[in-house]
């Protein structure tokens, strides 16, 4: 933090006085865009703290708007947009511009006075908005802390009053008491003026920041005169960190995070240079060698966990929520592989995606198929599987055959890979930048090479019903669907096919015929014929989809169903809870592409893995896991209203097979949410390791009702840093919430 006279800014943000700042800091009029007859001048600009937009609102009684840069995900030129491509004409073309949110806030589409304009504000919002995604933790930090100084500064004089000490305490989530409020000014108030100015403020930020417990560790290897030598640093990492260090390791350590020149010099870290290193990504609790792929990728496809999403194009719940290309989108930007289109019939002959029987939006299929064709592989190289509910006409079906062959192109499969009939899957690797239909053939694939035509047009329609009896009555007629031949054709390695027991499927089904669950049928298999289950996912693939009567888009617990092998668990990506973070904790890694290697006790054909009586194996690899809780930081508020400061307190849980699953938490620590502290020890007993997910989750305490979600991160457990180790925090959407961590101790011994 530097002063500037009297409050304090952002020191190394690296763009004061850059141009494109200023023009945002300025601002002007942008017409907001929601509809073809609905477009209004609103007047944007950036406030002083550099990180927020605010926008007038003309409606009264309305308090003007604002949101975060934090939140912007992308802004994009020209009409890319769904709102826009519906909402303007192609001669505004070159002055629209949209900002794209993480969260489930809708696109903020706009249109600017001229194209230069228009450029200069999607030149400078891409570049503020990289410059913030880029800040150091500690930047970050201090963005933070100088915006709430702002907001805390009423009378705007750059001094801060008592009163307005207190009220940037609030702002920062911490109650403090009065008597404490004074003892904290008397001790910067140097000048003894009554206010605190300049240097003085910069002192309450040191003392505000201090991390005792950093000290302690510090202190206890800083032997060189008070500072950490490069020996010394080794000894923490081979002692603590249980990393294989060396003192280039530590030479390099203390050239990158420094910040002292005569330190840095004199090869030694001081104290804020170690915990810049803390704070670093790579000397965080995930294993840096897991964020790249790093697994085989080259074994059949049914032998990876693969991302999977249902009823992909809801924004909202399924009976009258918005269909959305944007869903698709933000699915695939989140390392989704296998996303769901439900296809019916629409009108002038062109196909549409909704779902049927509910008030649910409709949007065109061509729209929906140009989308995933240019958003598939931005996040991952790895295929993407369109999985095909079809409910159209004949008709329709070529239409629909025609787009993605004409859209997708030689991207599509459309034939197996190499010559022959193939005797198994193709690898992600082989299959990098191509796209797989999922969906009902008319022959097997062996009749194309025994040259035998097709006469028969139609095959059983598989449909997600939501009437569990109605497959029970056993008068019900088997719906028929007339498949097109052109659409059949597409289907080459994942043909949906009706499951009627294991052994019929061992029997009579070929390697590339696939059955979808419902979850509770699935669930019922996972427990009650584990072992059956995982075998059939060796050779075969399954595809588990949600209970048809979660009409809100809820979701079900996908680990019980990954025990058991089952590659395509498909969830509402759509819909923020535990179980969508279970998902974003088992695909973090190798990557994010999407794809993760079931363990190889998971992809022998004669295993004898059992996930629920767990028999002696390979598989058994029995760890203790040792947890310290030590404190977290910067925790964002619950409750918006200033009076409001969260109560937090840690949620360590086990996720795994049933024998591994636990959980404890520490007690809340009350009416701090700035700096609480724990120091709370939990011990687990962890018996399959490679299944087992790790998930931090961080709850605001109410003792009369349930505790509020704060903020949560989700690690595979065999990625997982031994040590003093930050952990970043998701907010419940799974976006990262900037400033907030949680700082812990973690220990990983083979068990006695």
């Amino acid at each position: 933090m530097e002063t500037n006279g009297g409050l304090l800014f952002p020191a190394s943000s690296g763009l004061e006085g850059d141009p494109d700042l200023q023009f945002l800091l300025k601002g002007g009029d942008l017409l907001k865009v929601l509809s073809p007859s609905w477009k209004k001048t609103r007047y944007f600009r950036l406030q002083e703290d550099c990180k927020t937009m605010w926008r007038e609102s003309k409606k009264t009684f309305k308090k003007n708007d604002t949101f975060s840069l934090d939140d912007i995900s992308a802004v994009q030129m020209g009409r890319q947009s769904e709102g826009l491509k519906k909402n303007t004409e192609e001669q505004v073309e070159d002055r629209c511009f949209s900002i794209v949110f993480k969260s489930r806030r809708k696109n903020l589409d706009l249109i600017s006075s001229s194209e230069e304009e228009g450029k200069q504000w999607v030149k400078s919002l891409q570049k503020v908005v990289s410059n913030l995604n880029n800040l150091s933790r500690k930047q970050k930090t201090e963005h933070w802390i100088f915006s709430c100084l702002r907001k805390a500064d009423k009378n705007k004089d750059e001094n801060l009053s008592p009163s307005e000490v207190k009220s940037f305490m609030h702002l920062i989530n911490i109650e403090v008491d009065d008597e404490y409020v004074e003892m904290l000014f008397k001790k910067c108030d140097r000048s003894q003026s009554g206010t605190l100015a300049g240097e003085e403020i910069k002192h309450f930020y040191d003392l505000l920041t201090q991390r005792d417990e950093i000290d302690v560790i510090y202190e206890e290897y800083a032997k060189t005169t008070g500072f950490m030598s490069a020996q010394n640093l080794v000894d923490f990492l081979l002692k603590e960190q249980r990393e294989k260090a060396t003192l280039a390791d530590a030479h390099r350590i203390i050239e990158t995070y420094e910040p002292d020149e005569n330190a840095k010099e004199k090869k030694l870290l001081s104290k804020d240079g170690f915990l810049m290193y803390l704070n670093h990504p790579d000397a965080m609790i995930l294993n840096p060698d897991h964020k790249d792929v790093y697994q085989d990728m080259s074994q059949p496809l049914n032998h990876y966990f693969i991302s999977s999403s249902h009823n992909t194009y809801l924004m909202e719940d399924q009976l009258k929520g918005p269909s959305s290309t944007e869903a698709y989108i933000r699915a695939l930007q989140k390392g989704c592989r296998c996303v769901e289109l439900d296809c019916w019939d629409g009108s002038d002959n062109e196909p549409v995606i909704y779902h049927g029987y509910t008030l649910t939006s409709k949007i065109l299929f061509k729209d929906v198929i140009k989308a995933i064709s240019e958003h598939a592989f931005k996040t991952s190289q790895y295929p993407v599987i369109l999985s095909l509910e079809n409910h159209c006409s004949v008709e329709q079906q070529e239409v629909m055959a025609r787009h993605m062959s004409s859209i997708l192109g030689s991207a599509l499969i459309t034939s197996p890979l190499g010559d022959g009939m193939p005797t198994n899957f193709p690898s992600p690797e082989e299959l990098k930048g191509k796209f797989l239909i999922k969906g009902k053939r008319l022959n097997k694939l062996e009749d194309t090479f025994a040259e035998a035509a097709a006469d028969d047009t139609d095959v059983t329609e598989e449909e997600e019903s939501n009437d569990e009896d109605m497959q029970k009555e056993k008068n019900t007629k088997v719906k028929k669907l007339t498949l097109a031949k052109e659409l059949s054709d597409m289907v080459i390695y994942l043909k949906s096919v009706h499951f009627h027991g294991f052994e019929d499927a061992q029997k009579n089904l070929s390697f590339y015929e696939m059955a979808s669950f419902k979850e509770g049928k699935a669930m019922k298999l996972a427990e009650e014929s584990a072992n059956a289950y995982v075998r059939h996912n060796v050779e075969k693939f399954s595809r588990i989809y949600p209970a048809g009567s979660r009409t809100d888009s809820s979701n079900y617990n996908p680990v019980p169903l990954w025990n058991a092998g089952c590659q395509i668990v498909a969830l509402n990506f759509q819909t923020p809870c535990t179980d969508m973070d279970m998902n974003q904790g088992r695909f973090l890694v190798n990557g994010k592409s999407g794809y993760i290697l079931k363990p190889a006790f998971m992809r022998d054909v004669a295993t004898e893995f059992d996930p629920i009586t767990l028999t002696r194996g390979d598989w058994l690899k029995h760890k203790t896991l040792h947890v310290m809780v030590i404190s977290a930081q910067q925790l964002p508020k619950v409750n918006q209203k200033k009076s409001s400061i969260v109560d937090p307190l840690v949620k360590v849980e086990i996720y795994g097979v049933p024998a591994d699953v636990a959980e404890r938490e520490t007690e809340p620590f009350d009416n701090n949410g700035f700096n609480p502290s724990w120091n709370e020890n939990f011990q687990f007993d962890v018996y399959v390791p490679e299944l087992a997910l790790v998930r931090f989750s961080i709850e605001d305490y109410d003792s009369s009702s349930d505790n509020d979600f704060v903020g949560q991160y989700t690690i595979p457990f065999n990625s997982l840093k031994m040590g003093y180790r930050h952990v970043p925090l998701f907010n419940k959407n799974g976006d990262l919430l900037p400033s907030a961590g949680l700082f812990v101790h973690i220990m990983v011994l083979d068990a006695e």
